[in-house]
């Protein structure tokens, strides 16, 4: 079976970013096949939202990979597949290293072989490190503290040899703090375990769980809480698109930061989600937590004059709204006090 030339495989295509994406790519008119293990990803929203092909594998597979560029006609490749808790990448580095080194190494080895040169990789602001300085700059030092941005870091520079050696071209986007959900409910955030503060904010809001943790209330921040740059799913899916035709006009490879340029502190966030749902949300005030910089504020300055993006979400109580309407559709939440059912 194959499909029209401007066919992309998107690996990891069933997870949080990807699904976005592949939304946002059958919107511009582009095929989508999806390659995910679903160890993260989510088979009904791929079935009943996407309508995508889906083909249940790993990115390691070298047989299936083949096989896959044997039988659709793969104009490109957007990678999503890879593994992104980093407390785990510190107690487990070796799945971080076969996954998102090695497994990603067998899928560059099978696009050269089957002449495909071209891939949108989701890379992280994990890569920097501890900032020296504020916006970070895609020229910041690359000092990552985890073994998560290391093996981001690691595909980076990969890429960089690949491009010389073999003319893969490669947009490598280093994201911020994703949030948020599909404006209209289709799609959104669903990890188990969860482990990012908006989604688990919301949890408090709806009863889901008792309280919220704030870790560290004495940072130089305004409000001594820990300041972050939240950028919206569906603004970061558009990005991938405009990198995917960036590339298929036959640009050079880059590097770029997809950030919304504001940091909002753990309280605004909490104080955010009180507005919109209309519920109370308890707050348990603990200690730091080591390595927890107190802000990450990237600039998107290169996205925007290099590819053309302008994000359409970038208020907090945009991507609280929509956070909010995905989990109260996905998980059936009932609250008689909110606004928003």
């Amino acid at each position: 079976m194959r499909l029209k030339a401007k066919t992309v495989l998107v690996t990891g295509g069933g997870g949080y970013i990807g699904s976005h994406t592949v939304k946002a790519l059958q919107a511009a008119g582009y095929e989508a096949v999806i390659l995910d293990n679903l160890v993260y990803g989510h088979r009904d929203l791929v079935e009943n939202v996407l309508t995508a092909e889906l083909v249940e594998g790993d990115i390691g597979d070298r047989a299936l990979l083949d096989r896959l560029f044997s039988t659709y006609s793969i104009a490109a490749v957007i990678h999503f597949a890879a593994y992104a808790y980093v407390g785990e990448s510190t107690a487990n580095p070796i799945k971080y290293y076969a996954n998102n080194v090695c497994a990603t190494l067998t899928l560059l080895e099978a696009m050269i072989h089957a002449g495909i040169n071209k891939l949108v990789f989701s890379s992280t602001c994990a890569i920097y490190g501890v900032p020296e300085t504020l916006p970070i700059l895609e020229t910041h030092p690359k000092q990552p503290v985890n073994p998560y941005g290391q093996t981001k870091l690691m595909v980076e520079q990969i890429l960089d040899d690949f491009d010389r050696a073999y003319g893969l071209r490669s947009v490598c986007f280093r994201y911020f703090n994703a949030a948020g959900a599909d404006p209209v409910a289709q799609l959104g955030e669903d990890h188990t375990p969860e482990t990012h503060l908006i989604p688990l904010v919301l949890e408090a809001a709806a009863q889901q769980r008792d309280a919220v943790s704030i870790f560290g209330t004495n940072y130089p921040t305004a409000d001594g809480t820990c300041i972050r740059d939240y950028i919206h799913v569906s603004d970061l899916a558009d990005a991938h698109v405009l990198g995917l035709d960036y590339l298929l006009q036959g640009n050079a490879s880059q590097k770029v930061n997809l950030s919304n340029g504001n940091g909002f502190s753990v309280r605004q966030v909490i104080e955010t989600a009180k507005a919109v749902t209309g519920c109370p949300i308890k707050v348990l005030e603990e200690a730091r937590r080591a390595g927890d910089p107190p802000a990450l504020i990237g600039s998107s300055d290169k996205a925007v004059s290099l590819l053309g993006w302008q994000p359409r979400y970038p208020e907090l109580v945009d991507i609280i709204t929509h956070a909010w309407r995905w989990h109260q559709k996905r998980h059936g939440w009932q609250r008689s006090d909110s606004k928003f059912l």
